[in-house]
């Protein structure tokens, strides 16, 4: 069973560790913002759409640690692979959503592989 203020606490670790608001985090899973805002209260459980939002989001985010505090955050294997990254612009009210193109793998004996599809 998901205890849901552990939960609330690790989805306030996630927004933190990325520097997100509530309403960029909602904007970069694409949830209402007023869903981020009923979950972060305790009035709302999370769904489980919005845990798997976050799952393919976040490659730092375990689903184990998220739903049941087992594991590290963020995921020590992946740290750097970000997926969807945020990026402030300064001066303005406005983020830009930056989505990864490709992950190219280089292999000790020279090879490599391309990965274009998430």
């Amino acid at each position: 069973m998901l205890d849901t203020t552990s939960f609330i606490s690790r989805l306030k670790k996630i927004l933190a560790h990325n520097e997100l608001s509530a309403a960029a985090f909602a904007d970069l899973i694409a949830v209402q913002r007023s869903s981020i805002s009923h979950i972060l209260s305790g009035r709302n459980k999370p769904s489980l759409e919005f845990i798997m939002k976050i799952d393919e989001a976040f490659t730092e985010v375990d689903l184990q640690w998220l739903l049941y505090e087992k594991g590290t955050f963020p995921r020590t294997e992946n740290t750097n692979l970000r997926p969807v990254e945020v990026i402030k612009k300064k001066g303005k009210n406005m983020d830009t959503i930056k989505k990864l193109d490709r992950i190219v793998m280089f292999y000790t004996d020279g090879t490599f592989k391309t990965y274009t599809e998430f």
